[in-house]
C-alpha cells in the first residue's frame, strides 16, 4: 500500500541530499521517479535540486497555481514521486499529492522544513503533518550539541532576525540550525546588548 511520507528537518540536516539519494536508490531498481520542486526555490537554479555535499539533479518545477495531479498525468506514469522543499507547496497541492497516493497507489516522499525562522508552520508543512502516513525527523545538531529544531535567520553581523516575511531564500549565510534554548538565549542577549560572538548557554 502506497503512503504519503514527510521527512522533515532543520536547515543543514541534508534533506536535499537524502531526497537525491532516495531517487538514485529507486532508479537503481529500474523504477521511474518524478522529481519535483516548488518554483519559489530558485537558490540553485530554477529547475535544480542541489545538496550541500554536491549532489544535484534537475527537477520538474511546480508553480503555486499548478494542479499537481494534472501535471503528473501530463508527465506520464511513474513509480514514485519525490518532492524537495515541500514546505513551499500550497496546502491544496499537498491535498493533490495525497490524492495521487490514494488514487494511483503511488508512493509520494516529501522532504522539507517543518517550521520557519519564528518556529511557525509553513502552510504546506502543516498540511503534510496533518495528512502524511509517515512522519520522519531528519536530525541535525546545534553548536551547543543539542538537537537543532529552529531555523534561525541571521543577518550579516550574525544577529538573530526576529521579524520579516516567512519566506526568504538563503543558505549558511542567512540561516543557522539551533536548539530552542540557544535561539531564545541569543535573542535575549541581543535585547540586553550582550556581546554575542561565540555565545551559547551551558548544556
Amino acid at each position: 500500500m502506497a503512503k504519503l511520507y514527510f521527512k522533515y528537518g532543520a536547515m543543514g540536516s541534508s534533506k536535499s541530499a537524502q531526497a537525491l539519494i532516495t531517487k538514485f536508490n529507486y532508479e537503481e531498481l529500474g523504477m521511474l521517479v518524478w522529481l519535483i520542486k516548488p518554483s519559489i526555490d530558485t537558490r540553485d537554479g530554477a529547475d535544480i535540486i542541489r545538496s550541500r555535499i554536491g549532489l544535484q539533479c534537475s527537477a520538474r518545477v511546480i508553480t503555486p497555481e499548478e494542479d499537481v495531479k494534472a501535471a503528473y498525468h501530463a508527465a506520464g506514469r511513474h513509480d514514485v514521486i519525490i518532492a524537495d522543499e515541500a514546505q513551499f507547496f500550497t496546502p491544496e497541492q499537498i491535498d493533490q499529492l495525497r490524492d495521487l497516493v490514494d488514487e494511483e497507489d503511488l508512493p509520494v516522499l516529501c522532504f522539507g522544513l517543518r517550521t520557519d525562522f519564528l518556529t511557525h508552520f509553513f502552510p504546506g508543512a502543516q498540511r503534510l503533518m496533518e495528512l502524511a502516513d509517515s512522519l520522519t525527523e531528519i536530525k541535525t545538531v546545534c553548536a551547543c550539541g543539542r538537537k537543532a529544531t529552529v531555523n534561525a535567520r541571521i543577518d550579516g553581523a550574525g544577529r538573530i532576525v526576529t521579524a520579516g516575511s516567512q519566506v526568504m531564500l538563503g543558505g549558511n549565510d542567512s540561516y543557522m540550525a539551533m536548539c530552542h534554548k540557544c535561539w531564545k538565549s541569543r535573542i535575549r542577549a541581543q535585547e540586553n546588548q550582550i556581546g554575542l560572538e561565540g555565545y551559547f548557554p551551558e548544556k
